[in-house]
């Protein structure tokens, strides 16, 4: 394969991938809420000034609820094309999948209120 279709081609891989997000985006309401949430934390990272480490932490628990949520909607996706019925097996399958968005978005919470509880309070204690 030659250099220049080896670019295309991850070009165009990339154009799909970018695809895939837009339509998450579009068609799923929870998505736009972490959304929501994604940028309201990265802006409260720079406003609190977390640490290095606690970036780190951020990005990976932000990064897995997003990546749960992509892989709960291609399952969604699949799950309606191949069984368009209701069939126990197929709820079983989405709420499994919806049942891992959930996970990662509790261990998320918990991990921001590590960040953020600490320095959060100190402003509150500040206050008053």
């Amino acid at each position: 394969m030659s250099e220049k279709r080896y670019l295309k081609t991850r070009l165009q891989s990339i154009r799909h991938a970018l695809d895939g997000i837009n339509y998450v985006l579009e068609t799923q309401q929870n998505a736009r809420i972490h959304l929501f949430f994604t940028l309201a934390v990265i802006v409260l990272g720079f406003l609190l000034g977390i640490t290095r480490v606690e970036w780190i932490f951020l990005i990976l628990t932000v990064s897995l609820v997003w990546v749960a949520e992509l892989f709960n909607t291609a399952v969604e996706v699949m799950v309606d094309f191949i069984s368009p019925e209701k069939h126990v097996a197929a709820k079983i399958c989405k709420d499994v999948s919806a049942g891992s968005v959930l996970v990662t978005v509790i261990i998320s919470i918990l991990v921001g209120l590590l960040i953020f509880g600490p320095p959060l309070w100190s402003w509150v204690k500040g206050i008053f």
